[in-house]
């Protein structure tokens, strides 16, 4: 075979569980595996066609070269390696990597050659023998093997040829990843694949799955088996993006990087700040639920506006509208957000999630968080993620959107359409209020011919929190939450709450009347008993001013009459001196 112009290129081994791994360096396969690949043995890379094998496998190889130095040889069965390295167009720039690095040898059976009977893989191994040892190579991909298999006689040629390349490779300790299409890949068919008898020469051995679910395109890889290693069982979904391989990992693996703070930012509603004791918490998740035109969106955009008013950049992604719809409905309510899109503060991106599947939308969403640095995000709403052939995967993708979110110390305001089948009405779509930190409900009042809404907390960890129903009032002046009122166990809310208030107001009003009434009867009574009490006083005064003179005047005329006596006695009977008292 002809040995194609080697393409220039540049490769790190993890050990767990006690075996030597070699890192793929595509985000959560590793994570998935345990560390990365079995290092110095082979893994089966199994998918239907268009599942996405030939771009995992080089992917790997790529970042071996430029992230590991380890260099590394991709043997192509099925197509050119020059239209492979044309496909690829991930921003990987293969041609820039330094030589010795990745060689490419096109490996496509000549027709004449397999129908000669001559055919085995013995020379194309001795010549990769001589560029395994001139490149140290450390790393090796066979694309399409069934494509050589599927040419051979027999499936006894057909083992023979596995048996040599299984042994080969045990004798050179090349990490090696070997794929292979098989006919389908739902669960009953992996193990019915061909060539299973493959299985035998791999320690590890991955399918990948892509279906179209009502439309909608998902795709999934599972690790089917991993000699020595523990391994994330269940199947992970993936998206092929802009730059390659994005496998989510189904377990929470960046728990624990963010960082727990004390530390409260505003809802931009200054009375919903008081009903949760100060705000939401930094980095929190916040889930507010409801039915459609329960102002659901307006405390995102309130949100939103606080955030960008503290000088913090936030990213506002909506299902429904786009950025001049969301800015105008917004500012009917007074939430102005046109002068933070115009600073570069905000951004508004309109996503319809019937564009593609949940994890495109997760994996966008993560793209414009980073390209933006945004501190807030807000979804609206979340729920949209479950529209039709998402519901089996919209749960895991809200779900690691918030542990993302966590660990980057971002704060996360997601609304959702409540779950119709839900028996308290309060239920979330995609049943994700159980994980997230603060969850707010709205919910419409339809009485005496008025629907109003109304806002309650249904929980929020870490704080106290108010336990009562608030009217949630939109007006050109803004948004406020007033006092709902009971009667007779009844809620209040609108025309029948001003109703109430008004009636309220009166019998305060009637209270401080009668009480002045009261008041004032009172000091009447008393100045009534004051002037009184000061009439007797003025009697007593008299009578007793009336008793001292009389005394005075008794006691003149008595001292007159004995006066009188005593200058009559001496009248009557000369010098003789009368006696006193007589």
């Amino acid at each position: 075979m002809k040995l194609p112009k080697q393409i220039p290129t540049i490769v790190a081994s993890t050990a767990r569980n006690g075996i030597s791994k070699a890192r793929s360096g595509i985000s959560g396969l590793d994570e998935i595996m345990g560390g990365g690949f079995p290092r110095g043995t082979a893994t089966l890379l199994l998918g239907g066609a268009g599942a996405g094998k030939t771009l995992l496998a080089l992917q790997s190889l790529v970042n071996g070269a430029r992230q590991f130095d380890e260099p590394g040889i991709f043997v192509a069965f099925e197509e050119a390696s020059k239209n492979i390295v044309a496909h690829a167009d991930f921003g990987w720039d293969i041609p820039a990597l330094p030589q010795k690095s990745l060689f490419f040898l096109d490996a496509m059976p000549s027709f004449d050659l397999v129908q000669s009977g001559s055919f085995d893989l013995s020379g194309m191994l001795a010549a990769l023998d001589a560029q395994v040892s001139s490149m140290g190579a450390a790393r090796i991909v066979f694309d399409a093997i069934d494509i050589v298999l599927t040419l051979l006689d027999d499936s006894f040629a057909q083992r023979r040829e596995v048996h040599r390349l299984h042994d080969w490779l045990q004798t050179r300790r090349l990490t090696a990843i070997i794929t292979s299409k098989i006919r389908r890949t739902d669960a009953k068919a992996d193990h019915q694949a061909p060539f299973e008898f493959m299985q035998f020469m791999a320690d590890c051995s991955i399918v990948l799955h892509h279906r179209v679910v009502q439309g909608v395109s998902q795709r999934s890889l599972q690790v089917l088996k991993y000699r020595g290693s523990s391994f994330e069982e269940n199947e992970a979904p993936f998206v092929i993006s802009g730059t390659g391989f994005e496998v989510a990992a189904t377990h929470a693996l960046e728990r624990g990087r963010g960082l727990v703070t004390d530390e409260r930012v505003s809802s931009g509603v200054e009375r919903l700040d008081t009903m949760l004791g100060g705000g939401f918490y930094r980095s929190a998740a916040v889930i507010i639920t409801g039915f459609p035109g329960t102002a659901k969106s307006t405390l995102c955009g309130a949100f939103s506006e606080a955030a960008c008013a503290r000088g913090e950049r936030t990213l506002f992604v909506s299902f429904d509208s786009d950025a001049g719809e969301v800015v105008r409905n917004l500012a009917s309510v007074n939430v102005r957000l046109e002068r933070f899109l115009k600073n570069g503060m905000l951004r508004i991106v309109s996503a319809r999630a019937i564009a593609g599947s949940a994890e495109i939308h997760l994996m966008h969403i993560r793209s414009l968080v980073q390209q933006h640095g945004a501190r807030c995000v807000v979804i609206d709403p979340i729920s949209a993620l479950s529209k039709i052939g998402n519901e089996s995967t919209a749960h895991g993708v809200a779900e690691r959107l918030i542990d993302w979110a966590k660990a980057e110390d971002i704060t996360l305001v997601c609304t959702s359409l409540v779950d119709d089948a839900s028996p308290s009405g309060e239920g979330t779509a995609i049943q994700i209020s159980t994980i997230a930190d603060t969850w707010i409900h709205l919910n419409y009042l339809v009485r005496a011919g008025e629907r109003n809404r109304g806002l309650s907390i249904v929980k929020s960890r870490g704080t106290a929190h108010s336990n009562q129903v608030r009217e949630l009032i939109l007006s050109e002046t803004g948004i406020t939450l007033a006092d709902a009122y009971t009667a007779a166990g009844e809620v209040l809310m609108g025309t029948l709450r001003w109703e109430k208030e008004m009636s309220q107001l009166r019998a305060e009003e009637e209270t401080v009347l009668s009480e002045k009434r009261s008041a004032l009867r009172l000091d009447i009574e008393e100045a009534e008993l004051e002037a009184r009490v000061m009439l007797l006083q003025r009697e007593l005064d008299a009578k007793r001013t009336e008793r001292d003179l009389q005394a005075q005047l008794d006691s003149r005329r008595e001292s007159q009459q004995l006066l009188g006596r005593s200058k009559m006695h001496e009248l009557r009977l000369g010098d003789a001196k009368i006696p006193p008292g007589t």
